[in-house]
């Protein structure tokens, strides 16, 4: 399993320290002290009004900054969201050639539709539907725009006459697809394409194991990639306070307000499947308590504590097949120090366990694929 890191640039209101300025010169040392502890990957989330929730809007810029800032760790999407009203499919090809140069081919491609109707009607998105074609349009064309010299589309949603889309990839033929995904049928027809999958822990294990054992089954059966190659491979985000003091690693994540932040998503990302719970409590989250954490890590479900402890919960998420787990460390009011200690003591403690190959497995797999 191999591990790595979400960036969504949130800013609570009620954490005046914690400004937009502050925050992301906080989200770029935490990648930076990730690189450093063995961290394969970073995702830098992209919303657009979303007030609190996430300020990250331009991407592209973020991780234009890490791939200077950074050496080993690769540089993910997550997203860019290729719905020709938000951003022309010629644009996103040509960000994505320029961070995948920029990063020496650290870039991996994420890639979706948008995840609120805010974002959606914000861009004059009225049928939150259409954006699944316009994602079924765009992707095969940005692919052909990085192998086509005289490219031309006419289509439902855009149209280009004949242009040379640049620059081209460094890697050959382009870096890694992921989408985004939360329903059974996106996780079907991403192993169909041929294509990693980006996914949160919102729903329970037993849910979550059942959505990867559709997309393991199908994808060995994928024969035309939308992409050069397939990448076989199930991301998950979820959060992390790993201390080697167990009872401080409880308390700090009982204070961290991650509460909010969960109210927050379910107020705005209204495309995603809402459980029956969330409605139960009115759509407010409560905050944990210490004694509700310590449930919740005897179950292996959070990976909060001691080194042990989080391992413990690191097993049970490989166990029902995901291959990276991501943390969303600042999608909380957690301070900056913190975060960065809790990065390097499970990049001591746990993360050597878990991940052995040195080889970043989507670089593997192309490799593999297409030979060296």
């Amino acid at each position: 399993m191999e591990f790595g890191l979400f960036n969504s640039l949130y800013v609570p209101r009620d954490h005046p320290d914690l400004t937009e300025a502050s925050r992301l010169k906080d989200e770029i040392e935490l990648v930076k002290a990730a690189d450093r502890s063995g961290f394969k990957y970073t995702w830098a989330t992209e919303h657009h009004f979303l007030d609190e929730y996430s300020h990250l809007s331009a991407n592209e810029a973020f991780l234009g900054y890490l791939a200077a800032a950074t050496e080993r760790i690769h540089l993910g999407s997550g997203i860019f969201n290729i719905t020709p009203p938000v951003n022309h499919p010629a644009r996103v090809a040509e960000k994505v050639a320029m961070l995948d140069h920029l990063s020496g081919g650290r870039f991996e491609f994420g890639v979706g539709r948008g995840s609120s109707t805010t974002e959606q009607r914000g861009f004059g998105i009225e049928e939150p539907e259409l954006t699944r074609e316009m994602v079924d349009e765009t992707l095969p064309e940005i692919v052909r725009m990085w192998k086509e010299t005289d490219y031309s589309f006419d289509g439902r949603f855009f149209s280009m006459p004949t242009r040379n889309v640049l620059p081209k990839p460094l890697t050959d033929p382009h870096p890694p697809l992921w989408v985004a995904a939360g329903s059974p049928g996106t996780f079907k027809k991403a192993a169909e394409m041929g294509i990693g999958v980006l996914c949160f822990a919102q729903a329970s294990m037993d849910d979550l194991a059942k959505l990867i054992a559709v997309y393991k089954e199908e994808i060995e059966r994928c024969e035309n990639p939308v992409g050069g190659y397939i990448n076989n491979n199930v991301m998950i985000t979820s959060q992390l306070m790993c201390l080697e003091d167990g009872r401080r690693a409880r308390e700090v994540a009982a204070s961290m307000g991650s509460g909010y932040h969960q109210t927050l998503l379910w107020k705005y990302l209204d495309t995603f499947p809402r459980p029956q719970w969330v409605d139960d409590l009115g759509g407010k989250i409560p905050e944990m308590d210490v004694p509700t954490l310590d449930a919740i890590i005897q179950a292996k479900q959070m990976c909060v504590g001691t080194p042990e402890e989080v391992a413990a919960a690191v097993e049970a998420v490989r166990a029902i097949g995901a291959d990276q787990l991501v943390f969303g460390m600042l999608s909380t009011a957690m301070p900056i120090d913190v975060a960065i200690e809790s990065v390097e003591t499970f990049g001591r403690h746990v993360l050597p366990r878990f991940d052995t190959d040195p080889v970043h497995s989507t670089k593997r797999q192309r490799e593999a694929q297409l030979g060296g």
